[in-house]
């Protein structure tokens, strides 16, 4: 039984595709069906039921698999104490942000970390808060960027800065007409949402409950024209006329001569952006350096 057989299973577990964990683990599919195959002959046990479309963990085999996972992280804990030594600024950093957050903040974050710290590369993963929730948990990342509430055993978290929110219209859609936006204007608009699973669409839901009709619409769902999976789909959608949108500033910021953007009247709905690491993470600088950035790019 090897670390690399226990990696594999772990990750095969998390993909239930053979395939798709040969990539995550830079390997050829043999190799990894081999070394699968091998350490379950070497347990004499079934880890994995297969079928021709998806591969699962047993029941005894879920129990190797979260065992496996307690190996691999006191090997990281291993390596991460024997870090504690070395240059914290000379290794990557893996950082994870949201969706909403990822595409405006990190082309910012760039150029700062480089001249923070020179040495240090980014590798950097965009996707949903619950999947940065697990890969943080896990170890497959170092740091993420999410939006408050966020809470976590074992991980700090940090809040930054704090975002308002702006509606996005076409240039001559008749609220471009005024200066800012009163919530209230939107009750009659098609307003262009992000699908579910995004946070930023509870975020807007939450700050503009009026987006909501329980009057007509019993069952509370929202009253948009359509859904988009991306904040860049939904502004596309916009300048077509098709409707319009609300944003985080940083989304907004952009010169496209079709899009208009307006302040909301008074105080802004807003968000509450953190940086999150495992309590564990031995390179404090590296948080530090990364930390800085983010204030610098967003100030």
């Amino acid at each position: 039984m090897t670390l690399t057989e226990l990696r594999y299973i772990v990750t095969l577990a998390q993909e239930q595709h053979f395939g798709r964990a040969a990539d995550r683990c830079h390997v050829a599919q043999p190799t990894l069906s081999v070394a699968v195959k091998r350490l379950e002959e070497e347990l004499n046990t079934a880890i994995f039921e297969r079928s021709k479309s998806s591969v699962y963990p047993t029941p005894v085999g879920e129990q190797i698999v979260q065992q496996a996972q307690r190996v691999l992280e006191q090997v990281k804990a291993i390596k991460d104490i024997a870090s504690k030594s070395q240059d914290h600024l000379s290794e990557p950093l893996r950082i994870g942000a949201i969706f909403t957050i990822g595409p405006y903040l990190i082309p910012r974050i760039i150029p700062a970390i480089r001249k923070i710290a020179p040495s240090m590369p980014l590798y950097v993963d965009e996707t949903y808060t619950a999947t940065l929730r697990k890969r943080i948990r896990q170890g497959e990342l170092d740091a993420i960027i999410v939006a408050l509430p966020f809470t976590e055993a074992d991980v700090v978290t940090q809040k930054l800065y704090e975002e308002p929110f702006v509606v996005q219209m076409a240039t001559d859609h008749p609220l471009a007409e005024q200066e800012t936006i009163n919530p209230e204007d939107l009750n009659e608009q098609n307003v262009l949402l992000l699908g579910e699973g995004h946070c930023f669409r509870d975020q807007v839901l939450e700050a503009l409950p009026n987006l909501r009709d329980p009057a007509t619409d019993p069952s509370g769902l929202v009253r948009t024209a359509a859904e988009g999976s991306s904040l860049e789909t939904l502004k596309h959608m916009v300048a077509s006329g098709f409707g319009i949108t609300i944003l985080p500033k940083s989304a907004a910021e952009d010169s496209n001569p079709l899009l208009t953007t307006r302040p909301f009247t008074g105080e802004s709905p807003k968000r509450s952006v953190a940086l999150a690491w495992r309590a564990s993470f031995p390179r404090h600088k590296a948080i530090d350096a990364l930390r800085e950035a983010i204030l610098q790019s967003y100030r």
